[in-house]
């Protein structure tokens, strides 16, 4: 992927989805690692340093997601596990293979391998270390 110092700047986005892990910190490394995510804010519970309170982490093509341990305050419901999200591959690194190929070896788990749809559409879905699923392609939405 591009070194983010190099792309511009998106709008700030305005939303965002959001995730529970059970492990945020591993999840945090992961998607980092995976999916060439940065982490640009990343708050600790201060009763818990090992859980995170409030994470998010940016998608240098533009949005991002936000996320935290699981066990929310006040009674939200955190359904660890079951979330899916949809990221556009854009700019120099578009290509859906080499982030596919990227996230397996990272330990994503393969639900559909790279493919063209009828649409227009080169994507691929994985599923993170904790079962959310993340589909990646180039189609941006109409």
């Amino acid at each position: 992927m591009t070194d983010t110092h190099d792309l511009p700047s998106p709008p700030a986005p305005t939303v965002w989805h959001s995730l529970s892990y059970r492990d945020a910190p591993a999840a945090i490394d992961f998607l980092v690692k995976a999916f060439g995510f940065v982490s640009t804010a990343v708050y600790h519970d201060e009763g818990d340093q090992s859980r995170i309170a409030h994470a998010e982490l940016r998608w240098p093509p533009g949005g991002g997601v936000m996320l935290g341990s699981s066990g929310r305050p006040s009674g939200m419901a955190d359904p660890t596990g079951h979330g899916s999200a949809y990221a556009v591959v854009d700019g120099p690194d578009s290509d859906v293979d080499v982030l596919f190929e990227r996230a397996v070896a990272a330990g994503a788990t393969v639900v559909r391998e790279p493919r063209d749809e009828e649409y227009g559409n080169r994507d691929f879905v994985v599923r993170d270390p904790e079962g959310n699923q993340w589909s990646f392609g180039t189609y941006r939405g109409e």
